[in-house]
């Protein structure tokens, strides 16, 4: 079916902001975006009624068919949260997840020592975002809940440790993906003196949303720095009051599976450090294959460019999953209680799934509504070659948050930039980049509708509107960050100097956030 062009009317814009703007007024996240993609339908159809529907149709049906086969990529991350909400309940069912709370109780003496745990555990697995969220999660929960930290609080420790650091790193996911699009457009351009690497390693103390986000993280941990509806949230939990809208209950109740009291701390961290290694194999595997199949040499960012990350993490899963049956196999726990673990485990994992299904149907729609090619046409026309970095930093921001996707704005807003500048000045070009990078990041941290935010709450075990809720101020101060350092490196084009000035911003937003903290109590 034919279907109307909105790439050059702000019509395009309506059906990402409609349910944007519900999912934040109604907090019914599945009822929003229900109401978005029928209004996107219905524009692109034209209102014929019979259209719409068909358009429908075929775009829930491509969220799992793609080109006459499977989506690998959706049902690869479908099957990987199926696979990871099994081993959680089988490691719950192996006592594996008390024996480290306990063991935690006699090594991490109090909340901010959890708080900090889980923060360092998203530092140090950067493989992918995704996984990020998930694993660490999965590790960090017992621990956090013994310590009474809220839901709220170790979602945004995940959200703002995955993604920030996935797309710091060379060795990852993101960072295959960007570099692939970036080296393209230094080749294009002519800019020869940079390689792909070398240009990525350049763009990481411009990426200023990411690095203040990371900083941040710690900050508001060391200093307590819980504002708005996190303060309340963490009262909440402290007072364990929470338990009533399910932000904060031990896993034995969530899951409903009586833990056994024979785990060993090792029940819990083989399993976990099974399923990360193997990812990363298999990562690395997969990528290999491909350049083999190109006829090219190994490397490891060569194999970690061309990687099947969503068959990687299905292989890796279901490694950690074995060996965490392994476990209760060994402790001879009855076939009948591992079977019940494994159903509840799966079960656990619906409620995000039906989310994410919704997310990527909206995306299709904003997609054929090209809410994309209108909002990078905004940035077309004459505008003051100092003013672009912040520009192209606010509009990716809001490219974004309106598709749900960082790595689709990455693919449509890099390009624009890289002309931009070539058209300008190629002295810019690498500032321009970073600023489609961090703008990127900070619009998919805040858009409700990001599988990132949703996965984030999904391994928090977290609401998903309390968890954008919370999280929004502090992306927000960080983009106010941001902005500062762009406007100085786009006058000056001193990468040192837009740091300090947005290390200066990021000192006044500490003492603001502990004076507002300070002022709640």
């Amino acid at each position: 079916m034919s279907l109307i062009d909105f790439s050059a009317s702000g019509l395009s814009i309506v059906p990402a902001a409609v349910a944007l703007g519900l999912a934040i007024i109604t907090r019914r996240v599945l009822l929003s975006l229900g109401i978005g993609i029928i209004l996107g339908a219905l524009l692109l159809a034209d209102f014929s009624v019979l259209s719409s529907a068909t358009y429908i149709y075929s775009t829930v049906q491509g969220v799992i068919i793609e080109d006459g086969g499977i989506n690998t990529w959706n049902m690869s991350i479908v099957a990987f949260l199926l696979l990871l909400g099994m081993m959680t309940a089988v490691l719950t069912l192996s006592g594996g997840t008390r024996a480290f709370a306990n063991w935690a109780m006699n090594h991490i003496k109090n909340k901010r020592s959890a708080s900090l745990l889980a923060a360092f555990l998203g530092v140090f697995i950067f493989i992918d975002d995704y996984f990020n969220s998930l694993a660490v999660g999965s590790i960090s929960r017992p621990v956090t809940d013994r310590y009474k930290v809220s839901r709220a609080k170790l979602a945004y420790i995940l959200d703002s440790t995955a993604a920030p650091m996935c797309i710091l790193m060379p060795v990852s996911s993101w960072g295959a993906y960007i570099m692939t699009i970036i080296g393209g457009i230094l080749v294009s351009h002519g800019m020869t003196e940079y390689s792909a690497l070398g240009a990525y390693v350049a763009l990481i103390p411009m990426n200023f949303y990411a690095v203040f986000t990371l900083l941040l993280v710690f900050a508001v941990i060391v200093f307590k720095l819980d504002i708005g509806l996190m303060k309340k949230h963490e009262i909440k939990a402290e007072q364990h009051t929470d338990l009533d809208d399910k932000n904060h209950v031990d896993l034995q109740d969530e899951l409903g599976i009586k833990e056994s009291t024979r785990g060993k701390v090792g029940d819990l961290v083989y399993p976990i450090v099974s399923l990360i290694l193997a990812t990363v194999f298999f990562m690395v595997y997969t990528g290999n294959l491909a350049l083999s199949a190109d006829g090219k040499a190994f490397s490891v960012l060569g194999a970690f460019e061309n990687t099947d990350v969503g068959t990687s993490l299905v292989y890796g899963g279901l490694v950690g999953l074995g060996f965490a049956l392994l476990t209760v196999l060994k402790q001879k726990q009855p076939l009948s209680l591992i079977k019940f673990a494994l159903w509840v485990g799966a079960k656990s994992m619906f409620g995000a799934i039906v989310i994410l299904f919704f997310a990527w149907s909206i995306g299709s729609v904003i997609g054929d509504m090209n809410t994309g090619v209108y909002l990078s046409s905004l940035v077309q026309g004459n505008i003051n070659l100092h003013w672009l970095p912040v520009i192209l930093f606010v509009l990716s921001g809001a490219m974004a948050f309106s598709t749900g996707t960082s790595w689709g704005t990455f693919g449509i807003m890099l390009p624009i930039a890289g002309d931009m500048a070539a058209a300008s000045d190629l002295a810019m070009m690498l500032p321009m980049l970073s600023a489609v990078l961090a703008g990127s990041v900070f619009g998919d941290h805040c858009s409700p509708i990001s599988d990132t935010t949703i996965l984030s709450s999904t391994g928090a075990r977290c609401e998903h509107i309390i968890h954008v809720s919370t999280q929004l101020p502090y992306a927000l101060s960080m983009a106010f960050v941001s902005v500062v350092g762009f406007v100085v490196i786009g006058f000056t084009g001193s990468t040192v100097t837009s740091l300090i000035a947005a290390s200066l911003a990021f000192v006044l937003v500490i003492l603001a956030m502990k004076a507002i903290s300070k002022r709640e109590s």
